[in-house]
């Protein structure tokens, strides 16, 4: 199966977009290190990478808030079960690792959903951004806290009826 690599401007930078001609295996926040070293594009994109980044720009202009792309990342069942469940946080809302982990059904799997959060490699589409700490603080998140700073207020702009311009 081929497998595809390509790249997006996006307002919060460069991401990194893999996968096949069925599914999305990443969506990774480029370092600017690494920004400055991304080829571009040479061949045509295969119409998973096209769709990816129309719906990456749609999330971006406030007009998608629920991706429709087939996703596939390998990781143990329960980094299955906790990415799953992070597909349940509402666009524009956010939730507490305690409540997270209440949600995954045991208030004691904090430490291991934390964890397995940041081991998803789809980013924006699994919303891991979307998790935060106990008393609302922005905590872990390994495309930075600016960025998870900006997708939020990004998300509960857009939940509001905010318009934003970037």
């Amino acid at each position: 199966m081929a497998t595809f690599t390509t790249y997006y401007h996006s307002p919060v930078g460069l991401l990194r977009i893999s996968g096949t001609d069925h599914y999305i295996s990443e969506v990774h926040f480029m370092k600017e290190e690494e920004a400055t070293v991304a080829p571009a594009g040479t061949t045509p994109l295969p119409p998973m990478a096209i769709q990816a980044i129309e719906q990456l720009i749609q999330y971006f202009h406030g007009n998608r808030r629920i991706f429709e792309l087939p996703l596939n990342q390998e990781g143990t069942d329960f980094q299955q079960k906790v990415w799953n469940e992070l597909a349940n946080i509402p666009f524009g809302k956010t939730i507490s690792y305690q409540e997270f982990s209440r949600r995954l059904g045991d208030p004691k799997v904090i430490r291991a959903a934390a964890s397995a959060n940041g081991k998803n490699h789809i980013a924006i589409i699994i919303p891991c951004h979307r998790v935060i700490g106990a008393k609302g603080e922005l905590v872990g998140f390994g495309g930075g806290l600016a960025r998870k700073k900006w997708l939020l207020t990004h998300e509960n702009k857009v939940a509001h009826g905010v318009q934003t311009l970037f």
